[in-house]
């Protein structure tokens, strides 16, 4: 138990000033590298407001954050990645706030979609989509049709995703399964429930990444990451570097998994 907690406080120390993507390239075990890593994309807020600058700011920021962690992971072996880019509390924010982040968020697709999908990114959108604005949904609709034969990583999108929500969603859709004969409520097990969720064809990620340095899980995945590893930084998500999500991976390798057993 000491170790674990010492692995994780030293995840905060970032020892980015002495060490770089190199280093940590050479460090890491390619035949160990999670195949799922979620990021919790957190301080595009606080990285504007430190520079005297609107909200709004701090997220077109992050956009150069997402494209260094996209264009590393499929390099050492990853092949699912998602992103915590909106959540369903994150209404509450300002109007202005959220209009320009649907905006944005449209905006950043149409840009990006023609070099993620030359490097074949498949792109996969999680969370309520039927409440998101028109235009943003038919864009969605566009990149995921376009790049649905990709394989060289799935980037999965949680927008106006909760974790809860998607429980909720689960257990609804199983009860009318049930209600329409599809399956029996006397053999419901894990496996079965799996099938419901947004994430029903996507392995449960092995990696959770944490940025600002908030030790919180914010109804992100609650039940994929039953037993994932959770790694924190405090660097904020615009200043977020390959070699960043590098340390990670490799900080990941050198934790003991014990899934609730005990070691040999």
């Amino acid at each position: 138990m000491f170790n674990k907690f010492a692995d994780y406080f030293r995840s905060l120390r970032s020892p980015i000033k002495r060490s770089g993507e190199d280093f940590f390239l050479k460090l890491i075990d390619k035949e160990k590298v999670p195949s799922h890593i979620g990021i919790i994309m957190d301080g595009n807020g606080r990285w504007a407001k430190t520079r005297g600058l609107p909200r709004l700011a701090g997220h077109k920021a992050g956009a150069s954050a997402i494209r260094e962690v996209v264009s590393i992971a499929p390099d050492v072996g990853v092949k699912y990645l998602t992103l915590y880019t909106f959540s369903v509390e994150n209404w509450k924010r300002p109007q202005d706030e959220v209009s320009g982040l649907m905006a944005l968020f449209e905006e950043m697709l149409k840009k990006e979609i023609t070099e993620l999908h030359r490097k074949g990114v498949r792109i996969n959108v999680i969370g309520r989509l039927n409440e998101l604005p028109l235009s943003l949904r038919k864009c969605f609709d566009d990149v995921v049709n376009l790049t649905k034969d990709n394989n060289s990583l799935v980037l999965n999108i949680a927008l106006n995703y909760g974790g809860r929500t998607e429980i909720i969603d689960a257990v609804k859709k199983l009860v009318k399964a049930i209600d329409d004969g599809i399956e029996n409520k006397d053999l419901i097990t894990e496996d079965v429930f799996k099938k419901y969720l947004y994430t029903y064809n996507i392995p449960d990620p092995e990696l959770i990444i944490r940025t600002s340095g908030e030790l919180r899980i914010s109804n992100f995945l609650l039940w994929q990451i039953a037993y994932a590893e959770i790694w924190v930084t405090k660097t904020l998500w615009p200043d977020f570097k390959k070699e960043h999500f590098l340390m990670a991976i490799y900080e990941f390798q050198n934790r003991k998994r014990r899934y609730g057993g005990l070691d040999e």
